[in-house]
């Protein structure tokens, strides 16, 4: 049952909130000058800023939708603070130390990075290092250069037939792999996330750390530095290592426990170690390692190459501009992927996700421990993490009132809410579905909706009637007996205060029982009209709703 004054008016509603003028951002680093030319190719406008202190960038910041940084920028909670305006921050390379993710992720803020630009390069410096310890080369260098010829002193070992160890077998490490099987290497990996069949295709043996240190004459790191990866290489592991190992880092700095290192190579046990980077850096002038024998390190040249840069800098450029211009999400760290081909598919979905999320938002109360997030349909298809989170954006509404589709999952993890999602093969009565069900004092409660034309979002279900409407604006939600007379008492209340209805949309569960009256207003309700339809006769529950 439904009845309607107004023909559906279709909304343009944004899944994120992107500014109707041109997006503005700021480069801070240095960067290849072909990235602010992709910027201004692809809609944007740019300012090319950089070595600004701390304060300045404070000063500056709020002002951009968009950051453009390398590893000077410390984008650190008073920089994130001060930038009111930005929605995403893009670093060229890999990695991300220097910006404060969770405060990021808390002030709805996506950060990206370009794990993917300086992969070969960082890859091909750990096979320098690796050749530069076999063969001693940065001593022999310097003694030679030095006026000596200590032809007799420098005794190597070669890298065919050797087995080398990786700890990591990502991007980066698929890399040095394939080149240390050219070498004819035997290649073992350690990693949580690498499956029997990826290690098959790699090319490599797939075994746990320990035996990894046991086996390896050769290791290197290809590993983020995490709590769980932070020192993976203790005191315990190099000294339980196979004797005469060699070491090499080109990863992150705190992966290895450094003073460990100088000890075991001192005594032997490690027979050489190279390093790129270091747990502070730069490194302080009396460091322990160096001087220590058989140590050679680099100043973080990993990714220090022409073409590295170039592709880091364009790289970066186009997933800022891709995300402020279209809203696609490429290399995220804090939010699900949505590429720009993605993005114009989805938008309606992510529009309906979000409102049937502000309902039940709106509509449930008491302590909600429990969402579920259920796809049927053409729904069932589709890259279901957006979806997801523009639920939990229009759900945590009722936390937040700055909330988004970054910092949403953030929130609702915060407060111990368990996410739940769902996806259907089968076909139902509509063509596409999203339903959201939350669990209360009082049961489940769940709502539904579906896209009316592919785009525009409509409400079919709410805990359990059936009713057809278009969450917008200001509405009024009643619960109320189905009886004569009723829809003209709420009419002439309405009307006496000089509110206008838009629609007006019907259900029950049965004739004379439980109904449920939709309705979309021109003007917000004030407290008192509220109070005042709690008082007219049939109703059961008044409730008013915003989208």
């Amino acid at each position: 049952m439904r009845a309607s004054r107004n023909p559906v008016q279709k909304r343009d509603d944004e899944w994120k909130e992107f500014p109707m003028t041109k997006p503005k951002v700021l480069i801070s680093d240095k960067m290849d000058p072909n990235a602010a030319r992709i910027f201004e190719e692809r809609g944007c406008d740019v300012d090319v800023i950089t070595g600004e202190t701390p304060e300045q960038l404070i000063a500056r910041i709020g002002e951009y939708d968009g950051l453009a940084i390398r590893s000077s920028t410390k984008v650190t909670k008073a920089v994130l603070d001060a930038a009111t305006n930005l929605k995403v921050i893009g670093r060229a390379g890999i990695g991300v130390d220097n910006v404060d993710i969770p405060y990021a992720s808390s002030k709805g803020v996506v950060v990206m990075n370009t794990p993917f630009g300086n992969s070969i390069t960082t890859a091909e410096h750990a096979i320098a290092l690796m050749f530069a310890l076999a063969r001693q080369i940065p001593d022999a260098n310097a003694q030679t250069q030095a006026g000596l010829w200590p032809k007799s002193g420098f005794m190597g070992v070669e890298l065919t037939n050797k087995t080398l160890g990786l700890i990591g077998a990502g991007n980066i490490g698929s890399i040095v792999a394939s080149r240390a099987l050219g070498l004819r290497m035997k290649v073992i990996a350690y990693d949580p996330f690498l499956t029997e069949d990826r290690a098959v295709e790699m090319g490599v043996e797939k075994v746990d750390l320990d035996t990894l240190l046991s086996r390896a004459d050769f290791v290197t790191l290809h590993t983020p530095l995490t709590e769980e990866t932070r020192n993976i290489l203790s005191r315990e592991r190099l000294e339980g290592a196979k004797k005469g190992i060699r070491i090499i880092n080109c990863a992150r700095g705190g992966l290895i426990d450094e003073a460990a290192l100088r000890d075991c190579l001192e005594s032997g046990q490690v027979a050489g170690a190279a390093l790129d980077v270091f747990e502070t850096e730069p490194p302080a002038k009396d460091h322990p390692l160096f001087g220590t024998p058989n140590f050679i390190c680099t100043p973080h040249l990993g990714a220090s190459t022409t073409e590295a840069q170039v592709n880091v800098a364009l790289q970066v450029a186009e997933q800022l501009s891709d995300y402020l211009v279209n809203g696609g999400v490429t290399n995220a760290l804090n939010v699900p992927s949505l590429s720009a081909e993605e993005a114009p598919k989805l938008k309606p979905y992510m529009a309906l996700a979000e409102k049937l999320g502000s309902l039940v938002g709106q509509l449930a109360h008491g302590n909600l421990t429990n969402i579920s997030i259920e796809r049927e349909g053409a729904a069932a298809g589709l890259n279901g993490k957006p979806i997801t989170a523009a639920v939990l954006a229009g759900f945590m509404r009722r936390y937040s009132d700055t909330v988004n589709m970054v910092n949403a999952p953030f929130l609702a993890k915060e407060r111990g809410l368990d996410v739940r999602e769902v996806r259907h093969d089968r076909e139902g009565a509509y063509n596409t579905l999203i339903r959201v069900t939350v669990e209360t004092a009082q049961g489940s409660r769940s709502v539904a909706g579906t896209l009316f034309g592919t785009e525009a979002p409509r409400l079919v279900e709410i805990f359990g009637i059936g009713i057809e409407a278009d969450l917008s604006g200001h509405m009024l939600y009643i619960v109320n007996d189905d009886k004569p007379g009723f829809i003209g008492r709420i009419g002439t209340l309405l009307g006496s205060h000089g509110i206008n209805i838009g629609t007006f949309n019907l259900g029950r569960r049965e004739a004379g029982g439980e109904a449920v009256l939709l309705l979309s207003l021109d003007d917000a309700l004030t407290p008192e009209v509220i109070a005042e339809a709690e008082k007219v006769e049939g109703v059961k529950l008044v409730k008013a709703l915003s989208f």
